[in-house]
């Protein structure tokens, strides 16, 4: 401000006090940093906005830069506010009724469409999420459908072997004794040394334990 001290008490005050975008100006010219329109034009020409992002949050981020780059003209800034829309919004731009002349206009009918787009998400939700819901309802009936048909193959081989007071058929049995086998669960031990056996888990039970045959 110094060096415009001296001209303020020879001139007219209106020369620098009385016009805020001079007096701007001159504190830019002293004291900002002098890349920092380029560095502003460089984030406004690179400025994107997200598929499914918020027109709001980009108008405020693009009027933010243009406030830093000065004055680029209407016409440039519609290109390049057009330039970062999500194809989304250009898709209905396209097909638009009326004609768009002012950034004002754009940013207005960008946001009305983008409005009816989330609108229309949170609708298309709870669809979604029923079908989802179905999806795995199906996907957990086929699954234990599954489980109860493998369950039923692995126990017919065992209910072929028992008769009809469900005992041990006598020719298992006797082939069993023969190959040495456990005569209660087939295998590899003898008869009082199953575990599986009720009796001998009554035994363990008890605390003595039966004696562990060989394989």
């Amino acid at each position: 401000i110094e060096p415009y001290h001296f001209n303020l008490t020879n001139q007219d005050p209106k020369y620098l006090l009385n016009s805020w975008n001079l007096f701007e100006l001159k504190l830019f010219t002293l004291f900002g940093d002098p890349n920092e329109v380029r560095k502003a034009e460089a984030e406004l020409d690179s400025l994107r906005m997200k598929e499914g992002g918020h027109v709001s949050l980009y108008i405020a981020d693009f009027r933010s830069l243009v406030s830093r780059i000065g004055d680029w003209g209407e016409r440039a800034l519609i290109h390049h506010f057009r330039k970062g829309l999500p194809s989304r919004i250009l898709d209905k731009l396209a097909s638009h009724p009326s004609n768009i002349d002012s950034l004002q206009d754009l940013m207005d009918v960008t946001l009305e469409l983008d409005t009816r787009y989330h609108e229309r998400q949170k609708e298309n939700k709870p669809e979604a999420s029923k079908s989802s819901s179905s999806h795995r309802q199906n996907s957990s009936s086929s699954s234990h459908k599954k489980n109860n048909f493998h369950a039923q193959k692995r126990d017919k081989p065992h209910s072929s072997l028992l008769n009809k007071d469900f005992k041990l058929k006598g020719s298992e049995k006797e082939r069993r004794i023969k190959e040495g086998l456990c005569t209660y669960c087939g295998g590899k031990h003898s008869l009082e040394s199953c575990f599986k056996r009720p009796q001998n888990k009554l035994t363990q039970t008890s605390g003595q334990f039966p004696s562990q045959g060989k394989a």
